[in-house]
């Protein structure tokens, strides 16, 4: 159906596109907030379960998602509840105006995460809790953020409009502490911005580390298949013929658990690279501005982060090198063993062409022999039929008539042997030819 307005039909996939850079947008701020963070990760299967939960929750309070993957409930007047899905975690974002120091567990139990948790596949992956200050003056107090962390981290946000601290350490209570203190100009946006960078950077760092278990685990595997394939490179260069078959299957074993190892790893080391890409763009969208004796959160993530991220890296990189020379180490031993089975296949066609030759001589040997075996039969019987018509009184005398015979029966002889053989060869040709 055509649009009125542009007298064209609108294509299908237009809205949903546009809307696309509008989604999941921060929760507005205004006043002083304790806000508690849950992601649970579960299988990409689970992402339904979590939107029916959701969705059962939605209709139970008469409200409605805005989204299929996210949405904002209100559960009290104080009280707002974001869920967002993603294809392995799904979070869950509470909301308290008011006391910014409550304690996280009393938000749960206020929100009633007991009853919601209660049928949600997964497992708590990142639990994380933010205290939002507002009204403060230009300077934050020294003392603010109370740890009992060796290490502090923390900056000036927003063009100094406000400060974060964290030591991104899990308290007793099981969640990693975060605090905000926010000047009074900072917006109600702006504050909402903040918090939700500080979430997914935390959120995405988590999602990144989750590869370098991974790769930790490999790398004893990974250097032991490259000091196999060492070994194996070696066989092959001093390699017979014999060797040969040996050399491939062993190669083609070592290129299975290359395989195995790199479709278990592969897509955990590419999702976590991008996790990681993530993580250095909302640190970014900070704008951090140092404070004196504190470190940045970038400086933090570029000291405990970078590292882990680079051993991912390394490992994935080695891996796919590892797989290209089991593929170039097996490419070659085999163009070996085909030259090989092409010299043998020459050998071959040489000696059946000379067991042909050989035949072909006996053959006209055989022809030659019978020719001469069926003259002398024959000229034999001319003889004897000679020396009948003699004693019936015919003027015939035997040897002459045995004698003159020869010629003609050997010419015959010949020629009906030359016609069966070519008779053979026309036969044979259209087969061969077929």
């Amino acid at each position: 159906m055509s649009d009125p307005i542009f007298a064209l039909p609108e294509h299908p996939q237009r809205r949903a596109l546009n809307d696309e850079v509008h989604a999941r947008p921060p929760v507005r701020l205004m006043g002083p907030h304790r806000i508690v963070f849950l992601a649970l990760r579960h299988e990409p299967a689970g992402r339904a379960a979590h939107r029916e939960a959701i969705g059962r929750l939605a209709d139970s309070r008469g409200e409605k998602l805005q989204s299929g993957d996210h949405g904002v409930l209100r559960l009290a007047d104080n009280l707002r509840l974001k869920w967002e899905g993603h294809a392995e975690f799904s979070s869950y974002t509470f909301f308290r105006e008011g006391e910014s120091r409550l304690p996280p567990g009393e938000v749960l139990a206020e929100a009633g995460w007991a009853g919601i948790a209660r049928d949600l596949p997964g497992e708590v992956f990142v639990a994380a809790t933010i205290e939002l200050a507002r009204g403060v003056g230009d300077e934050p107090p020294p003392d603010a953020f109370k740890t009992t962390a060796d290490t502090v981290v923390g900056g000036a946000l927003a063009e100094g409009r406000g400060w974060a601290y964290t030591d991104f350490r899990i308290r007793e209570d099981g969640f990693t502490h975060f605090l905000i203190l926010a000047r009074s100009d900072m917006g109600v946006g702006q504050s909402g911005r903040m918090v939700q960078r500080l979430l997914e950077i935390e959120t995405y760092r988590m999602m990144a580390l989750t590869a370098f278990p991974m790769a930790r685990e490999s790398l004893p595997e990974l250097a032991a298949m490259e000091t196999e394939l060492g070994r194996i490179v070696e066989r092959i260069a001093g390699s017979t013929s014999q060797d040969e078959t040996k050399l491939l299957d062993d190669l083609t074993n070592l290129a299975a658990h290359v395989e195995r190892l790199q479709n278990a790893t592969s897509f955990r080391f590419q999702a976590s690279e991008a996790y990681d890409a993530l993580v250095l763009r909302r640190i970014a969208e900070l704008r951090e501005v140092r404070i004196p004796g504190l470190q940045t959160i970038e400086e933090f993530m570029q000291r405990r982060l970078a590292p882990a991220m680079a051993t991912c890296r390394s490992t994935s990189r080695r891996l796919s090198g590892l797989a290209a020379r089991v593929s170039r180490a097996s490419a070659l031993l085999r163009t070996r063993v085909d030259i090989a089975r092409e010299q043998q296949n020459q050998l071959m066609l040489a000696a059946m062409n000379r067991r042909s030759r050989l035949q072909l001589k006996l053959q006209q040997a055989v022809e030659g022999l019978s020719v001469v075996v069926i003259t002398y039969y024959g000229s034999s019987l001319v003889g004897v039929v000679a020396k009948a018509v003699k004693a019936a009184g015919g003027p015939v005398n035997p040897e002459i008539a045995s004698a003159v015979s020869v010629p003609f029966i050997a010419l015959a002889v010949f020629l009906a042997a030359r016609g069966v053989r070519r008779a053979m060869l026309r036969e044979d040709g259209p087969k061969a030819g077929a």
